[in-house]
């Protein structure tokens, strides 16, 4: 029986003015990244609480970014 490759649900909180622009520019430049990371904007990556991240492993995310 063939098992299906493991792909981690990762969620992205990226800071509007900086990683988020990068993240932007990337998809203007048609650059590609995996379907199964989900980016969300946040206005500063300070914002991004403990509170955050617990609740989105709770959520069933395998993974976190936190970029700014």
């Amino acid at each position: 029986m063939k098992e299906k490759a493991f792909r981690p649900k990762i969620l992205a909180f990226l800071c509007n003015w900086c990683a988020y622009g990068a993240a932007d520019l990337a998809g203007v430049s048609r650059l590609r990244y995996p379907a199964h990371i989900r980016p969300i904007r946040v206005l500063c990556s300070a914002s991004v609480s403990p509170h955050h991240l617990l609740r989105a492993f709770q959520s069933g995310a395998d993974g976190i970014l936190v970029g700014g």
